[in-house]
């Protein structure tokens, strides 16, 4: 069964409806990020939140992130973007890169493209031998079962658009001065390969995605309609994470 087949791209919001609930939406994420630094509540550190973005190229990730974080204090979040990895990182496991950013206890990491690049763009283009990639799914589960069992609230995006509305990003960007830096020739080469790409996005869905740290399929066909949804899925883990630790995600404040 496709999972991205059964999302529906023609949920929208309009420009009110959007400033409305996305304002609500950070408004809450504001409270539930100081109770889980403590620096409401009880006043005692909850655990770590970590989210990750993977989606098409032109998918809206990084005007999720921004909605996610434009009104948390900068002290309170770390967004990390990872690209290709360097000639360095490529002599460690492929996951070393990713622990000096993952939070402690009382913290909240964002990163922009994740660990599933091993299961994805390493898959598709040929940068890893097929049995270190078939190999990745475990390790990858491994670590976030791992994660999990420390505390770690994990909660895992792929922002899904179709290629029609891809394309018209795409053209988009070229001709904007200002937003054509974000268009490169190997988004371009992506785009040819979306049916190869669909095959590893579905398998990785398939193979990662545990009670432990759950994949959000996120209809991105309209930006606004994914940012709201974006901060509200944070919200809702966040505070069933929680109840499931005896904790009231609105404790006194007094």
């Amino acid at each position: 069964m496709s999972r991205l087949a059964d999302v529906d791209l023609t949920l929208r919001l309009s420009k009110a409806e959007e400033e409305k609930q996305l304002k609500a939406a950070q408004k809450r994420l504001v409270h539930l990020r100081l109770l889980l630094g403590g620096q409401i509540g009880p006043g005692e550190i909850g655990p770590p939140l970590l989210v990750l973005f993977e989606g098409w190229d032109a998918s809206g990730k990084g005007g999720a992130i921004k909605r996610l974080v434009e009104r948390l204090d900068p002290r309170h979040v770390r967004v990390a973007q990872f690209a290709a990895p360097t000639h360095d990182e490529k002599r460690h496991h492929f996951l070393w890169r990713f622990w000096p950013v993952l939070p402690g206890w009382g913290g909240m990491a964002v990163l922009d493209r994740t660990w599933y690049g091993r299961v994805l763009v390493e898959r598709v283009e040929g940068f890893t031998v097929e049995e270190a990639w078939r190999r990745a799914y475990g390790e990858i589960v491994d670590l976030e079962s791992s994660l999990a069992d420390e505390g770690t609230v994990i909660v895992k995006f792929w922002m899904h658009l179709s290629p029609e509305e891809q394309l018209r990003r795409f053209e988009s960007r070229r001709e904007d001065p200002y937003r054509a830096w974000k268009l490169t020739d190997e988004d371009w080469r992506n785009r040819e390969k979306r049916p190869a790409y669909e095959a590893a996005v579905e398998e990785m869905l398939e193979r990662t995605d545990t009670a432990a740290a759950p994949w959000h399929v996120v209809a991105g066909e309209d930006k606004r309609w994914a940012r709201v949804a974006v901060v509200r899925t944070v919200c809702e883990a966040v505070e069933a994470a929680l109840r499931a630790r005896g904790l009231d995600p609105d404790p006194p404040l007094t």
